[in-house]
């Protein structure tokens, strides 16, 4: 099902801000050479939950990154809503993934330059984790 005018504008909305908070969270606590973003923010038709799509580099440091996001997930969302409270009621709750496309698309390029061809044998290819 394709997402509603309202839910685009609201994960577009979400994105900008987390992408910032997560940043700044990252600085201040002192960890210096990973990079983060959020690539994208789905949100249910009712508004209440908000997936949010994070990548990590270097992915080295993905499980304890998204470990420290979620034990602070509700100061995450408290913070949401301060910069949020004009545009949206009710702030919707957080649930963190990792965006593991980077890495998919890596797979892929080794893959085509490589002797094996993925093409003829799909198997080569890691299967995508789904969340």
């Amino acid at each position: 099902m394709e997402e509603t005018n309202r839910q685009k504008k609201i994960g577009g909305l979400l994105q900008k801000d987390l992408a910032d908070i997560l940043q700044n969270s990252l600085r201040e606590s002192g960890r210096t050479g990973i990079l983060i973003s959020v690539s994208k923010v789905r949100v249910t038709t009712d508004l209440s939950i908000a997936k949010a799509y994070v990548s990590i580099f270097p992915s080295k440091h993905q499980e304890e990154v998204i470990e420290e996001i979620n034990e602070n997930k509700y100061k995450i969302k408290h913070e949401m809503a301060q910069r949020t409270r004009h545009q949206l009621r009710k702030m919707p709750d957080l649930s963190f993934f990792v965006d593991d496309s980077l890495e998919y698309i890596d797979g892929i390029e080794k893959s085509i330059k490589g002797k094996e061809d993925p093409v003829s044998n799909p198997d080569l290819l890691d299967k995508r984790k789904k969340s």
